[in-house]
Order: structure tokens, then C-alpha cells, then sequence
């Protein structure tokens, strides 16, 4: 479970954590673990030369080569999309040493079996005992080592722990069993693994080109700090999402949807206070501060929240919350004029935080004439509007009024600004609403599906966004940048 588990910490920063991969990471597990039960039955019933603790020492072998060999099989695999590229990827990376060990249920049947009439409470004691280990060790990982230690030094610490757990398999069986094992190759190999994983900890990843200023695992992704030094920009990245973008000279934020969002206050000048969902690099909370509104912000991953203060130019105007936006929500005392849901930057997003349950949360929370702002990334090819569409219906299920942005106008490629409110949304300033006009598109939201809690496919709806914006990122600040 615990290699399972890191599968979505290896391949999540390139395909993103969503149900796809999720689904690709465990019909791999299930289908590995089914070949290795198979496999490993028909070896331990033939009593040749491959044995248990063979099994173990290959799983331990492969799972240290998986930081080396992840970049090379997943760029190789982009090309056959999110769905096959991420199962085949999980394939070629994880069902190897899953197979392996697989291969121990049975194996360890065959070497307890000492009578026939015994076997079937022998069997179901040894797969009660597998399950638990593995419930443990899911609660280990989870809860206490991943945010301690980051994927890499578990997986390193798993395969040395393989390996002598596999040593001391075989001199069990050489002493109980009077098996032969070559004890002069298994210490050579040992030290060889050693020396490895020991490389492996403590290399350090460089680009060129790229300076990582800051880098940090969480339970929520992996938050990065990359300096593009060519052009002068910082990005601040979460798994394989571009969540901040700063000039390094100017402090000024470079991703055009907010300077779209930002101007917010013109449809409101009176407003004082607002709620940012999605703190990023903080560049929103600054524009924000021009118009003397104070902002509290909710963010969900602590990484984030650290760098933005600490690496960009950013400067808190009220609470920085920690947790979860859908259930933060429910617990906010205050009331707001603005309300910025900003979660959908195109990779890995949180489908639940928009659905008209959600949108139903975020409008209790508004003050009366209070105005709700959504980003969203898609296309703006009319064929390929069902994504968009089905943010409008599920707005407009809501708010009586809306009107809707895009941030450059004429890129096939765009960030969807959403404004709705159940108040007129009118401008107050002539130079902005003429401005504004120039990115103003039309949405029929009844062509699109409404969102619910119960019946959300926006996930799948954009799938081919993913896999653009994927590409996009690559291009834009290469592909080494989004592994580890």
C-alpha cells in the first residue's frame, strides 16, 4: 500500500492527482498484485531456483531505480494522453516490484502449509496479517511520514528495508530449511544498494536555466519555487500547476487572469472586505490592497501559504487561513463584498469546489449586492465549450446576474473570468469598463451540464484542457522542472 500510495507522489506531478490517475494507479496495483498471486503460486508449488526472498530483492531493486527512471518513462508516454500515458506510465514504473511482492502471499503459504487439512485457516490468518500491514502502513504514510521525510526518502528507506527484510528471509530458510543462498553476492549487492540510495537522498535536482529557490512536500502536493533566470520570473508551482508568476525586478504579477480579477472593486468602489480561495503567490491580495480592501485568504496546502509571503512580493491584509476551502467556508464568521474563487489553474483541481452546493456555500457568505468571482482555465474554440458552459449554468443556477471575462483576448487557450452577483454588475470607471469590454464573451450556460455534488463530470469534460495545459507547462518552463 505504501508503494501504491507513492505512485500518485511520483506521477502526480506530471499528470495531476484526479480520479483518472487515481484509477490508473490502482487497476495497475490490483492488476500487478493479481499476477504476481499467480505467478508466485505456480514457482512456490515448483520448488526451483527463484524463491521469496528473490521476489523481495527485485521489488527492492526496481522501487530505487523509480526516482531515476520516472522523467524518461512519463515524457515517453505524454504523448498517448491522460488516460492511457498515466496507466502506462504506472505500469511500466510500479507493476514490476508490485508483481514481486505479489509473489510473497503465496510463498509464504507454501513454506507454513505442514498439513492439508489446516491450510484454509493457515491462508486466511496470512492474508489477515498482509492486510493489516498494510492498513498500518497507510496510516504511517499518511498521517506522520510523508509530511516528515517527502516521497523520495521513504521510497529509498522502503527498498533498503525490502532488501533486509529479504536477507533475513533467506537466512531463515538457510537455517530452518537448509537452503543455499551465496552470501558473498547478497553483501556485495547490499553495499552496491547502499552506495545508491545514499546517492539518492542526496542528490540535488538542477535545471538549466532554472534556479529552484524553494521546494516542499505536503499532504496536498509538492510546492516549488523556480527562478527562470533568462527571463527574469519567479514561478511558484504546486505538483503540475502553475499557481504564481512574478517579474524578479518588480514584484509585479505576470498571470493575466489577475489582472482581470483584480479589478473586481470597480463594479463595487465601497467595498472594504474579501475572501480570496486560493492564495497562491498573494499577487490578488496586492491589488486588492490598492483599493484599501482587506482580504483574508484560505489555502489549503501550509507550503503555499509559507512561500508566498517568504518568495514573492506579497503582503498580507487579513487571516491567512489553513485548510480545506469547502470546509473552511462553513466556518468563516464574517460576511464579504468579494469573494475570488480562485482553485482552477488547469492541473490537478479540486472538482468539489465547484458545484451548486458550493456556489450555494460561497453566496451565504456574501454581503447583499456582494459579488462572486470564478477562474477558470479552457478553450475558447466554440466546439469545445462544455467546460465553460457548465460553469455558467452552474453560476447562473445561483446568482441572478453574470458576466464573463477572458484574460488575453483572441488565445485559443484562455482563463475564463466569471463575475456574478445578484445585483446589476455595472463599472464605475469608463476607462476600465472600456477595457474590460475588449475581453467580454458571451456564454449560453443552458448547453452546459449543472454541477452538482451528486453529478459532477467536469473532470472528465476536461480532460483534453489537461492534457493542453500539460503541454503548455512543458513548453513553458520545461519538463524537468515537474519531476522530482
Amino acid at each position: 500500500m505504501m508503494l501504491e500510495l507513492l505512485g500518485s507522489r511520483i506521477i502526480g506531478p506530471f499528470y495531476g492527482i484526479s480520479l483518472i490517475v487515481w484509477s490508473a494507479l490502482l487497476s495497475v496495483a490490483l492488476l500487478a498484485l493479481a499476477l504476481g498471486y499467480a505467478v508466485g503460486g505456480k514457482l512456490a508449488d515448483r520448488g526451483g531456483h527463484f524463491r521469496l526472498p528473490h521476489a523481495l530483492l527485485f521489488a527492492a531493486a526496481w522501487a530505487s531505480l523509480i526516482p531515476v527512471i520516472s522523467e524518461p518513462v512519463q515524457m515517453s508516454m505524454n504523448d498517448l494522453g491522460l488516460r492511457w500515458g498515466a496507466f502506462l506510465s504506472a505500469f511500466v514504473l510500479f507493476a514490476p516490484p508490485l508483481t514481486m511482492l505479489g509473489m510473497t502471499g503465496p510463498f509464504v503459504i507454501r513454506r507454513c502449509a505442514e498439513r492439508i487439512d489446516n491450510i484454509g485457516s493457515l491462508a486466511g490468518n496470512i492474508y489477515a496479517v498482509s492486510t493489516v500491514g498494510s492498513v498500518c502502513g497507510t496510516v504511517l504514510f499518511g498521517f506522520y511520514l510523508l509530511p516528515w521525510f517527502g516521497s523520495i526518502t521513504i521510497l529509498c528507506t522502503m527498498s533498503l528495508a525490502l532488501s533486509l527484510l529479504a536477507g533475513s528471509v533467506a537466512r531463515y530458510e538457510q537455517v530452518r530449511h537448509k537452503v543455499g543462498y551465496s552470501w558473498y553476492s547478497w553483501c556485495i549487492g547490499l553495499a552496491l544498494q547502499l552506495v545508491w540510495l545514499s546517492y539518492l537522498m542526496t542528490r540535488t535536482h538542477t535545471v538549466d536555466g532554472y534556479t529552484i529557490v524553494f521546494e516542499q512536500e505536503t499532504h496536498y502536493g509538492w510546492v516549488r519555487v523556480v527562478d527562470q533566470t533568462d527571463e527574469n520570473i519567479r514561478w511558484l508551482l504546486s505538483n503540475g500547476s502553475t499557481i504564481g508568476a512574478e517579474h524578479l525586478e518588480s514584484g509585479e504579477g505576470l498571470l493575466a487572469y489577475q489582472h482581470v480579477a483584480g479589478l473586481i472593486p470597480w463594479f463595487n468602489p465601497e467595498a472594504k472586505r474579501a475572501l480570496l480561495i486560493g492564495l497562491g503567490s498573494g499577487h490578488l491580495v496586492n491589488a486588492l490592497k490598492h483599493h484599501e480592501i482587506r482580504t483574508d485568504a484560505i489555502e489549503i496546502d501550509p507550503a503555499v501559504a509559507y512561500a508566498a509571503p517568504k518568495f514573492f512580493n506579497f503582503h498580507p491584509t487579513g487571516k491567512i487561513l489553513i485548510g480545506d476551502g469547502r470546509y473552511q467556508i462553513k466556518k468563516l464568521p464574517n460576511n464579504y463584498d468579494f469573494i475570488i474563487h480562485d482553485c482552477f489553474t488547469g492541473g490537478a483541481e479540486p472538482y468539489y469546489m465547484l458545484s451548486t452546493e458550493m456556489i450555494s456555500e460561497l453566496k451565504k457568505k456574501l454581503s447583499p449586492g456582494g459579488i462572486l468571482a470564478v477562474n477558470f482555465l479552457s478553450f475558447t474554440d466554440p466546439h469545445r465549450l462544455r467546460p465553460v458552459q457548465s460553469i455558467a449554468r452552474t453560476l447562473d443556477q445561483s446568482f441572478a446576474h453574470r458576466r464573463t471575462f477572458v484574460a488575453i483576448p483572441g488565445e485559443i487557450f484562455n482563463d475564463y473570468i466569471f463575475f456574478v452577483s445578484n445585483s446589476p454588475l455595472k463599472i464605475a470607471s469608463p476607462p476600465v469598463a472600456d477595457w474590460l469590454v475588449t475581453r467580454e464573451v458571451h456564454l449560453d450556460g443552458s448547453e452546459g451540464e449543472l454541477l452538482t455534488d451528486n453529478y459532477n463530470p467536469l473532470e472528465y469534460l476536461r480532460i483534453e484542457t489537461t492534457e493542453y495545459y500539460r503541454n503548455v507547462l512543458i513548453d513553458r518552463i520545461g519538463p524537468s522542472v515537474l519531476f522530482r
